[in-house]
């Protein structure tokens, strides 16, 4: 399990790096996707997801923009076992779903898969595709899903260049307001 000294360590280790395919470091992604949350009033836990979400991509180095080699990172589950007895299943789920949520908002919303970035465009077929309207129903009707859909969302607004936000100190402390007390 990480701590959250080791979540600092670890975006200030590897946070620079570039976030695949995409005009912004690893570090920037998190914090705009967690600056998203916050300023729509998400609470700590949801606003911890939208930080943490990517956190997988750090776990494991599997070069610069994996999807254009054609490989999946998993990293929506990758996290998960670093971050379990660390926070609830409200952070976990939101985490684990989110990658879901693309395929379920390109089922759910004709605009949706238009508007995705390139490398979103290729690591969806990678991914799974496009759910069908079972698949998209039995989705939606998991808990926390209705959370990673809305995580999702600020995930592709995280993509702006010289975005100015919080630092990441000013979220950690919201990641300790909801980590669990072990």
């Amino acid at each position: 399990m990480l701590t959250l000294a080791d979540i600092e360590q670890l975006f200030a280790e590897r946070g620079g790096e570039q976030y695949s395919g995409e005009p912004v470091t690893q570090l920037e992604h998190a914090l705009q996707t967690a600056h998203q949350a916050e300023t729509e009033g998400a609470d700590d836990a949801l606003v911890t997801a939208a930080l943490l979400h990517d956190l997988g991509h750090l776990l494991h180095d599997f070069g610069e923009t994996p999807s254009l080699r054609g490989v999946d990172d998993v990293h929506q589950y990758r996290a998960l076992p670093f971050l379990r007895g660390l926070f609830p299943d409200e952070v976990l789920n939101a985490i684990k779903f989110h990658v879901d949520a693309k395929r379920y908002l390109c089922a759910t919303r004709s605009d949706y898969h238009a508007a995705l970035s390139e490398d979103s465009k290729r690591s969806l077929v990678l991914q799974g595709g496009i759910f069908n309207a079972d698949e998209a129903e039995n989705f939606i009707a998991q808990t926390g899903a209705a959370a990673a859909v809305r995580l999702r969302i600020w995930d592709d607004l995280a993509k702006t260049a010289g975005l100015v936000t919080p630092p990441l100190n000013h979220f950690m402390r919201r990641a300790e307001r909801c980590a669990l007390k072990v």
